[in-house]
């Protein structure tokens, strides 16, 4: 059956009826943009009568007959001067407009979609924050999250940058499977890509989430402000430690917070462990400790990798060797060992017979061992002894002798360091990315950060014998003879550099190294 059109008076009329209310709706805005300036009068004059009427309420009775009394005075005295009626009109119209202005309510909580962040966070954590015997549970599905986030900041992006919770007494913070649930659940739903700490406070059932800022990478190898025994290992966060140091990072001078390590014979930890991926800073590192050691020491160092990368010591004021061989570190090593039983022989001697001890005893002297695990590999394959056996007297007897050990390896060959290099290195260094549990391995204690996969070269987290974990960012201390690297911080190691001992020649002949320039 064919549907009828309709009439055409019923269409016309809705066509007119909607276009009657277009009208008078732009009719209305209209005259609320004209009327707008006596609204805000209006609404002013308003405010001023209650607040009038609120003084005088206020106002005891007493007080009333002088207050009238002034009130007319002035009347009067408006009354009777030139313009003074217009002019009083004018400020009460003023004084209205003022008052009667539309003000934008000031934001005291949360915005909306901050609001969301934090129920998303309340509601991921009430399975680990509630058991179904709690009569009167902090945390419940659909209940009120004002109550567990007592804290609370965002950052520009609209995501948490700090977190105060308060978490039931009988969550087990004390177990640390259950702690590292939490907060690999607060890393994941706060954002990715960002370094969180995590402060437990068990007395008092609280948990402080913040989000911490870059570590600068712009600190170059420098001369660091330093007592004799004393090593920058690199930089961490403001306030970790009760020490700054005057740093030249990029253009401008300021104050940074070091990780200083400290050796010689008062030292608790008078040897390092280095360990990273490959292309981490673990060279770096080593070579940015031996700049500052050449100070005031002698440097041995045995390169297992054999690329080339402290090329640019070989030859230089107090380097005893660079040997990149087998061989060359086998017999490095074993001099290093004869010459700390010597020291120790000398500074017993001198003991016995209450004088000093000698001048050459008393400088330091410092093995640098990159990769052992190679020398290891190889020694195996030749029948030859394992180099890391060679280090058990200076680990052992170091501290009496002023030698100092750092060894640097890579966490595919850890397995390799011997048992007395594992002992004895109570200062302990971990760079690039790793998860928590190779990084409590080898520090003995895990960070309080929660690291992210992708850092920049140097940086990781250093442990001086029991103390904290520390963030760390090694100060950039390049191979200069490296085409890669910028001519900024090419200069800045060349400066540090000693004067050659041997001639550029001589060297060449012995171990090809580019020329400076």
């Amino acid at each position: 059956m064919a549907r009828r059109p309709l009439p055409r008076i019923l269409s016309s009329s809705s066509v007119s009826v909607a276009r009657s209310r277009e009208l008078a709706r732009t009719a209305a805005d209209s005259a609320t943009d004209v009327l707008h300036p006596l609204i805000t009068i209006s609404r002013g004059v308003r405010r001023l009568a209650a607040a009038g009427r609120a003084r005088w309420s206020a106002t005891p009775k007493d007080r009333r007959g002088p207050a009238l009394f002034l009130a007319g005075t002035v009347v009067l005295v408006v009354a009777l001067i030139p313009y003074g009626p217009l002019l009083a009109l004018i400020t009460v119209m003023a004084a209205a407009a003022w008052k009667g202005r539309e003000r934008v309510p000031a934001q005291t909580g949360p915005a909306p979609e901050q609001i969301e962040r934090l129920r998303s966070l309340y509601e991921a954590l009430v399975p680990y924050f509630s058991v179904p015997d709690d009569p009167d549970p902090l945390f419940a599905h659909g209940g009120d999250w004002d109550g567990a986030f007592s804290e609370y900041a965002f950052d520009e992006g609209g995501r948490p940058s700090r977190l105060l919770i308060r978490y039931p007494a009988y969550f087990p913070d004390g177990e640390a499977a259950s702690r590292a649930r939490i907060e690999h659940l607060l890393g994941a739903k706060s954002g990715r890509g960002r370094e969180y700490r995590f402060d437990w406070d068990e007395e008092g059932n609280q948990l402080v989430m913040t989000v911490l800022d870059a570590l600068p990478t712009t600190i170059a190898a420098q001369r660091f402000v330093t007592a004799p025994g004393e090593t920058v290992l690199g930089f961490t966060d403001t306030g970790a430690v009760p020490r700054t140091v005057p740093v030249q990072g990029g253009d401008a001078s300021h104050d940074a917070t070091p990780v200083i390590w400290r050796t010689g014979p008062r030292s608790t930890e008078p040897h390092l462990l280095v360990v990273g991926q490959p292309g981490t800073g673990t060279t770096t590192l080593v070579r940015s400790i031996a700049l500052q050691a050449l100070e005031d020491g002698d440097v041995l160092i045995a390169e297992g990798s054999g690329t080339g990368e402290y090329a640019c010591l070989a030859g230089r004021e107090g380097v005893l060797a660079v040997e990149c061989g087998l061989a060359g570190a086998l017999a490095a090593l074993e001099w290093a060992a004869a010459e700390t039983e010597r020291r120790l022989t000398c500074a017993n001697r001198a003991r016995q017979a209450g004088l000093p001890a000698p001048d050459d005893i008393r400088r330091p002297l410092w093995i640098l061992l990159d990769r052992p695990g190679v020398f290891a590999h190889l020694a195996a394959a030749d029948g030859r002894p394992d180099p890391q056996q060679l280090l058990q007297v200076p680990l052992r007897h170091g501290r009496a002798a002023n030698v100092t050990v750092v060894v640097a390896e890579q966490f595919d060959t850890l397995d390799s360091l011997s048992d007395p290099v594992r002992a004895h290195t109570r200062a302990r260094v971990v760079l690039g990315p790793a998860v928590p549990a190779e990084i409590e391995g080898v520090l003995g204690a895990p960070p309080h950060t929660t690291p992210t996969p992708d850092v920049p070269a140097g940086r990781g987290y250093a442990r001086l014998g029991s103390g904290q974990v520390l963030r760390l960012q090694v100060p950039a201390t390049p191979d200069p003879y490296d085409d890669t690297t910028s001519e900024a911080h090419r200069q800045a190691v060349l400066e540090l550099l000693p004067e050659r001992a041997v001639p550029v020649d001589d060297v060449r002949g012995a171990d090809p190294v580019p020329a400076e320039g």
